[in-house]
């Protein structure tokens, strides 16, 4: 992978490249994965994605693998428990936001029968391809994020602000955000 033009974001650091080269913006269905990085996206608002990076396993041992029924149904004891784990970023409102958001994120799924069906439907179903020349060009925020975010909010999510969303598309490939000089976005283009 030496000799291959990443996005100028990840280059020099291994976990940063490996997600780059592995995740970052592949088109991304499964519901159980979806909500992975919705709580990461949710607990990485106002810190840098590498934090969040390098705390992804604790996080996943934190938060029972990411299982949504099971965060739906924290005890006030969990949520202490979570409040002393130094593994994971200790905000205890993005702590109860995941809370509110599993059980968000479970009606949802009762109401389209998955979160991917519902989520993916504001692209319909193809991911977004901007052509970026440079990461830098990419927006914080876009129209589609904040209509998105109103949407999230308005069924209960938390800490789902436009900023946010726009990180979860990219993430999870609703948007290709890859620049176009980069080996991966002809690669992720071509999983759609």
């Amino acid at each position: 992978m030496e000799n291959k033009k990443r996005c100028g974001w990840c280059e020099g650091d291994p976990l940063y490249e490996a997600y780059h080269d592995e995740e970052w913006g592949v088109p991304l269905y499964d519901d159980d994965r979806l909500f992975e990085f919705l709580i990461l996206e949710t607990f990485q608002a106002g810190l840098s994605w590498i934090t969040i990076l390098r705390k992804r396993e604790n996080f996943r041992k934190a938060f029972d693998q990411f299982d949504f029924r099971q965060i739906a149904e924290y005890s006030e004891e969990k949520l202490e428990e979570l409040m002393q784990n130094s593994g994971i970023i200790r905000n205890k409102a993005k702590i109860n936001a995941s809370v509110a958001n599993a059980k968000a994120y479970i009606e949802i799924r009762e109401e389209f029968g998955s979160f991917s069906k519902y989520i993916w439907s504001f692209v319909d179903d193809q991911p977004l391809q901007p052509g970026l020349a440079s990461y830098k060009e990419a927006p914080a925020q876009t129209e589609l994020s904040q209509k998105i975010s109103k949407d999230l909010k308005k069924r209960g999510f938390k800490f789902v602000g436009p900023t946010v969303v726009y990180a979860h598309m990219q993430a999870t490939g609703m948007v290709n955000d890859h620049e176009v000089g980069c080996f991966r976005h002809k690669e992720v283009q071509e999983l759609e």
